[in-house]
């Protein structure tokens, strides 16, 4: 039950897209930086963005 609620109600979860490398170094990469205690989209500036 626990891993049914973090997977349908965290927002550490996602659905990777595994299509496309890109998409997935990309979700990779905001997993990292807008998790819990990390950054928003609205305060993540040019410098967190510019990899």
């Amino acid at each position: 039950a626990a891993i049914k609620e973090f997977f349908g109600t965290s927002q550490l979860s996602q659905f990777m897209d595994q299509n496309n490398p890109l998409s997935g170094l990309t979700h990779k990469r905001r997993l990292s930086a807008l998790g819990p205690g990390g950054l928003s989209r609205e305060r993540a500036g040019l410098e967190v963005r510019d990899v």
